[in-house]
């Protein structure tokens, strides 16, 4: 059922809509984890590595994927903030469109690259082919990944975030079954750990375009409404496209971290594989308080209730900084035994000291990112999606210097203060910029 977040307490709706999307955000990562934890018990420390190397390069077009769609979705929210479900079909068969063109242009683009952006990224010879299949087959994926990201994007934008998660539980149980199947029993190697994954996506997708048009009466769709319509592709472009850029280039700057890294060797390559999914689980929470942030401030932007943004902002930091707190705590008191959820007792005694620093890294200086994660969605759902992408821009120079000037002086500790130093620089920009927005849009009051 629909949701508006323009009337009530903004921490309880907040919470209440923002709970839903981190569980489901944690079934996504439960993916990758089964992946890994999987092909590093079962294969080996070396093809763990190998799946481990491409995220970064997943993330930078998968991530652009994710990031358009929800830009596309924020005119969704905004217009059914402000009753406007005329406009709102229109914003959605529009964005339809766009994803399909999209999702053929990308295919066109990064399938025939897949070997040539493994060896610019310096990938080791002996985990080489095990990236290259998992990559190849999870780009093979990104039309699935669009259908489940765009289908999500507007069931949140109407206030709904319980039903994509829903769907996320049974693709979470289908890709772990997979997993099982196609790695152990038919004997498919990392190949089957990214069908497993892509399959899944694909039948989430398809359960929320079932769901949507059985269940929303105000996605009926009427007579010209699947027109596509050359002013409203601009404006969904306008608010997704530099939303998908941002997370392109933060990945970038990932991918050249990963470069660096990737040069120290086969061992570091996996402890930063391990570091990585543990910190993505991390992060999967503050991405959830961020999809709350950008669709509160929309909805309220769309009802022209200026107030209320700042109150749901606050809302989101607080609910960030709780967080922080637990996940400090679990890192500390279990941080021997996370490195043993993906590889051998016997790999870990050599990788697991890695690990724990890179995460302690990480997860210690969260504030950082929580200040990230709620301004930089705030500022989206204002209508400034190119404004916030200075952000990115910010991070990519963060995790750029530290790949390219000091690795090579430092080693493995300099990655693992890579992205504390982006988040630094990012909030730098943030702070100010959501402050300038926030006085624009309530100037129009």
């Amino acid at each position: 059922m629909v949701y508006a977040m323009t009337d009530g307490n903004p921490m309880k709706q907040v919470f209440k809509f923002s709970v839903p999307v981190i569980i489901g955000l944690l079934l996504q990562q439960l993916y990758n984890l089964a992946d890994t934890a999987i092909v590093g018990h079962t294969l080996g420390a070396l093809a763990l590595g190998g799946v481990g190397s491409t995220g970064s390069v997943v993330f930078l077009i998968i991530g652009f994927c994710n990031g358009l769609c929800s830009g596309m979705a924020l005119p969704v929210a905004r217009t059914f903030g402000a009753e406007d479900y005329k406009r709102l079909r229109i914003y959605v068969t529009n964005s339809v469109w766009v994803g399909a063109a999209v999702s053929l242009l990308l295919l066109a683009i990064v399938l025939p690259g897949c070997r040539g952006i493994l060896k610019l990224m310096s990938t080791p010879a002996e985990q080489f082919d095990y990236a290259y299949v998992y990559l190849f087959i999870v780009f093979c994926g990104i039309p699935a990944s669009i259908m489940y990201n765009l289908s999500a994007g507007i069931l949140r934008a109407l206030g709904d975030s319980k039903t994509p998660l829903v769907f996320l539980m049974c693709a979470a149980v289908i890709n772990i079954g997979l997993d099982l199947l196609l790695i152990i029993v038919f004997g498919m190697g990392v190949a089957g750990a990214a069908v497993a994954t892509v399959s899944a996506q694909l039948f989430s997708g398809l359960l929320c375009v079932l769901y949507m048009k059985k269940h929303y009466s105000i996605l009926a769709m009427e007579k010209g409404d699947w027109g596509a319509r050359p002013a409203v592709i601009r404006e969904l472009l306008a608010n997704g496209v530099p939303f998908g850029l941002q997370y392109s280039i933060t990945a970038i700057g990932s991918v050249m971290l990963q470069s660096a890294v990737n040069s120290l060797g086969a061992v570091y390559v996996s402890a930063q594989a391990i570091a990585t999914k543990i910190n993505m689980i991390v992060v999967s929470v503050y991405d959830g308080i961020g999809v709350g942030s950008a669709n509160f401030t929309s909805q309220n932007l769309g009802a022209k209730k200026y107030k209320r943004i700042a109150e749901g902002s606050k809302a989101c930091f607080n609910i960030g900084l709780v967080h922080w707190v637990i996940t400090t705590a679990v890192i500390l008191i279990f941080r021997e035994k996370l490195t043993l959820l993906f590889i051998s007792p016997e790999e870990a005694a050599s990788i697991g000291r890695l690990v724990f620093l890179n995460s302690l890294c990480y997860i210690g200086l969260g504030p950082m990112l929580n200040i990230v994660s709620v301004l930089r969605p705030a500022i989206q759902g204002m209508g400034y999606s190119s404004f916030s992408m200075i952000s990115g821009v910010m991070e990519l120079i963060g995790r750029g210097a530290i790949g390219v000037i000091f690795i090579p002086m430092f080693g493995y500790i300099a990655a693992c203060f890579a992205s504390p130093l982006a988040w630094l620089l990012a909030d730098i920009f943030l702070v100010w910029g959501y402050i300038r927005c926030y006085r624009k849009v309530s100037a129009e009051q």
